[in-house]
């Protein structure tokens, strides 16, 4: 078996009982990693560094019978100062100063006040909560959204089927839901055209949440002012996206949660698990 130049002994893999997907292994070593660990015949647990494991091929360590956990909550804060990044950074053209810049033009423009304007935050989870308590405080009215409000959220919090309404009210909408079956293409042409014209849109979700040609139709056509894209329906973001080059998009490479912080937050659960698993108790963020 080979990883990255080097061959790993099959009496090393067959040694392999856990398995830390660290944050330093993606996205470079990721699939050298995942390599070993799909080979390991007696790997029994793996701990993900973060929250999301839609991806197939943590399905495809569950079917084996490996248990899974995750980091989740871990890079909630760094995400969510992200979020507030782009709420600002699209209000006050942050974009366009910074083109400017580039060109040395010097041209004054106008801004938006964040205070007064209506956020609606889809996933209320940790990065969702974290995001509504830090937009409250910039004076912005704040409308959550989950698939079953219990009271305990930090801010008046509608079900989900109320969407069509809260693409109605909000200036800005933010992405915060896990990629499932329910919420994979939640936005698309349609839900894109019932946003208030000029309203902005953050995802910090996953890309598959939104239909990326409505959405690079909408903004080409100016009914949606402004996007703050963290992360794509394809990853990395094909050259030829015109997401790149449209002056009212702000992308990040699904960067926003990778700071010292988080990694160590990661580490720590990690370490706790290993605790948990040893002593034969409960494990915190399992998957089942």
């Amino acid at each position: 078996m080979q990883l990255g130049t080097e061959m790993v002994p099959d009496d090393q893999v067959e040694a392999v009982g856990i398995a830390f997907f660290s944050g330093d292994v993606f996205p470079d070593r990721t699939p050298n990693f995942m390599r070993v660990a799909l080979n390991a015949p007696n790997l029994r647990w793996i701990h993900v560094f973060s929250a999301g494991v839609d991806h197939p091929v943590f399905g495809m360590f569950l079917q084996r019978g490996v248990r899974l956990t995750t980091s989740a909550g871990s890079s909630a804060v760094p995400i969510a100062h992200s979020v507030v990044m782009h709420l600002l950074a699209l209000c006050r053209n942050a974009r366009q100063f910074s083109d400017q810049q580039t060109r040395r033009e010097w041209v004054q423009r106008g801004a938006t006040d964040v205070e007064g304007r209506t956020v609606g935050i889809v996933g209320l989870g940790a990065i969702g909560s974290e995001v509504a308590r830090l937009a409250a405080h910039f004076g912005m009215r704040v409308i959550g959204m989950r698939r079953t409000p219990d009271g305990s959220e930090p801010c008046e919090t509608w079900p989900t089927e109320r969407l069509p309404e809260l693409l109605s009210v909000v200036d800005d909408l933010v992405l915060a839901a896990p990629l499932t079956d329910d919420t994979r293409g939640m936005i698309g042409a349609g839900e894109l055209a019932a946003l208030r014209p000029g309203a902005h849109i953050i995802n910090v979700g996953r890309g598959e949440l939104i239909d990326e040609p409505a959405l690079i139709e909408a903004l080409q056509s100016g009914h949606i002012g402004g996007v703050g894209l963290d992360v794509f329906a394809t990853e990395p973001l094909p050259a030829d996206s015109p997401l790149w080059t449209l002056p009212n998009v702000i992308v990040t490479p699904h960067s926003a949660g990778a700071t010292d912080l988080s990694r160590h937050r990661a580490a720590e659960m990690f370490t706790d698990n290993l605790g948990r698993y040893v002593r034969g108790e409960p494990m915190r963020n399992e998957v089942f």
